[in-house]
């Protein structure tokens, strides 16, 4: 069946990200409302200021390097508070934002150079030699290579350098079509061969913003907070990655929030700054919550300034939200989306934190969605199968990749999310997996979230992923938990089989643990949280066929 969203449908404006962001009268703070922070240096940004220097650099853009509509500008780098103003600076041009992640090497960062059709590159001093290398590698010249930040190079121009500096020549923003040109071409790990360029329009991203908006309801506010000078958020989701660039970035500015900007994560600093900021509220991923609740580095911190976390891009289970709230009294609620929705599609209510754990929430507004069996027929309630989604922050479409765009978007204009779940008679949806992540256990489909859910609340488990592992004797995958045991807990088969028994007795039959446990330093993840399950499965395959040299 289709659902369509219980929100009421909102009336969003034809306007592009520059324009909703810095030309709308509606807007209930002033400008000289102080929103992006650095915690290390207490450098900050107003709103009039990052609009000067947005200005600034696009003008610099149009007047040095005859910036045109369309063009694609790459960043590479960690987060930092200069980003926005590059960003809508780009876009003051009519130019296109593709970011890259920083951990990329320079033949990883070529490809996105290569694919995207980037005309300049803006990244750190401290990275200067891969970015260079990739440039190099691609054709781009050197003087396209520009950096930001507080650092300075002799050779590099900072951003703030590129601006118009003839008085005779003026310069007008570049006016574009919302619901068809782009505003960012971000890069989506697939789960083979390279990246896929997803194509953002600056309909989707304005639709997103007021979709969040509504999910997130009136808590967080300009002028909110303990203090009435509004919230406080504490960003370290990578700015390249569509949650932070949307969630953080760009609502953020929309709402008149401040957000304190950390260029990476670190576990005690996130604390020690929530502490001294009195942060109110956080975007998190599944590996922090946990970390949160379970390292006890975090006991010498108060944290209790925070009215309400946000988890998005994995699944988080009733097991994580419990131990955070229990051990942290931090409550901490679950949304959902992808790079190709801009990214959010569901997000709990405020409310329902505790009433729908496990839950992503009701759709948000502007949507309808369905779950589709595997011979795409439509399911009922409470059925589970893959989720298809369609609205206003859905994607154009991947760059350069019609066969891809054709096999993920259907004829009526619904997306394929490759995520498995279903949805609830009240009307919360659930996800359980990633279609190409189930564990087919003689025709049963286990979910490995739904197990390592679980796991992570035995008291000898640090972390855990799951894997499906194919065994020739009975002809079938068979789950296999890959645990970093706690502190102290000896990784003995003793161990392992002590877990396996404790599991079963938690799920049915054909999700016990019959790939047996195998013990590690670490769970290899994404920037973004998500356990890159290729990794161990490729340590998996080596593990057998050293087995099998053996024999």
């Amino acid at each position: 069946m289709v659902t369509k969203s219980s929100f009421p449908d909102i009336d969003v404006p034809p306007v592009d990200v520059w324009g909703l962001l810095f030309e709308r009268k509606d807007k209930q703070f002033s400008d000289n409302k102080v929103i992006y922070v650095d915690p290390e240096t207490n450098r900050s940004y107003t709103f009039a200021e990052t609009k000067k220097a947005a200005i600034e650099f696009g003008k610099g853009l149009k007047a040095q390097w005859d910036w045109k509509k369309g063009d694609v500008l790459a960043l590479y780098t960690p987060n930092s508070i200069d980003t926005p103003a590059v960003i809508w600076g780009t876009h003051w041009a009519g130019g296109v934002i593709s970011p890259a992640n920083p951990a990329y090497t320079p033949a990883e960062l070529a490809f996105q150079l290569k694919d995207s059709g980037a005309k300049a590159l803006v990244t750190q001093k401290a990275f200067l030699a891969d970015a260079r290398a990739a440039a190099k590698s691609v054709g781009l010249p050197e003087k396209r290579i520009i950096i930001l930040g507080d650092e300075r190079d002799e050779l590099f121009k900072h951003f703030t350098s590129i601006r118009n500096i003839s008085g005779a020549t003026r310069y007008a923003r570049t006016r574009v079509n919302p619901e068809k040109d782009l505003a960012f071409l971000v890069y989506s790990s697939g789960t083979t061969g390279h990246p896929k360029g997803v194509m953002l329009s600056h309909r989707n991203i304005v639709s997103n913003l007021f979709m969040l908006a509504a999910g997130e309801g009136n808590n967080l506010s300009s002028d909110g907070g303990p203090d009435g000078k509004g919230d406080k958020l504490l960003a370290f989701l990578p700015f390249f990655h569509i949650y932070g660039l949307t969630c953080l970035i760009h609502y953020a500015f929309f709402r008149g929030l401040t957000i304190y900007v950390m260029a990476k994560f670190d576990l005690e600093r996130f604390c020690s700054i929530i502490q001294e900021n009195k942060i109110t509220f956080a975007y998190a991923v599944p590996p922090v919550v946990l970390q949160l609740a379970k390292n006890p580095v975090v006991d010498k911190y108060d944290l209790s300034s925070i009215r309400m976390m946000s988890s998005g891009a994995a699944p988080l289970t009733r097991e994580i939200v419990n131990a955070l709230y229990d051990k942290r009294n931090i409550k901490v609620k679950q949304g959902y989306g992808l790079s190709e929705t801009s990214p959010t599609t569901h997000s709990q209510r405020w409310e329902d934190w505790q009433t729908a754990m496990g839950s992503v929430g009701p759709l948000l507004p502007n949507q309808t969605a369905k779950f589709m069996s595997a011979e795409e027929k439509e399911l009922a309630v409470g059925e589970t199968g893959e989720l298809w989604v369609k609205g206003p922050n859905v994607f154009l479409g991947y760059w350069k990749n019609p066969e891809g765009t054709k096999n993920a978007l259907t004829d009526d204009g619904y997306f394929k999310t490759g995520d498995v779940g279903f949805q609830d008679k009240k009307g919360n949806f659930y996800i359980t997996d990633r279609v190409k992540e189930l564990i087919k256990y003689k025709g049963f489909q286990v979910p490995p979230a739904e197990l390592e859910g679980l796991l992570v609340s035995h008291p000898d488990v640090d972390d855990v992923a799951v894997l499906g592992i194919y065994n020739e004797d009975q002809a079938t995958e068979v789950p296999r938990a890959y645990v970093v045991p706690k502190n102290g807990v000896p990784g003995t088969p003793e161990t392992g089989k002590n877990i396996a028994d404790w599991l079963a007795t938690k799920v049915a039959g054909h999700k016990r643990l019959r790939g047996g446990v195998r013990f590690v330093d670490v769970i290899p993840k994404t920037a973004s949280g998500k356990i890159l399950r290729r990794v161990l499965k490729q340590q998996a395959e080596e593990e057998e066929k050293k087995v099998k040299s053996k024999l």
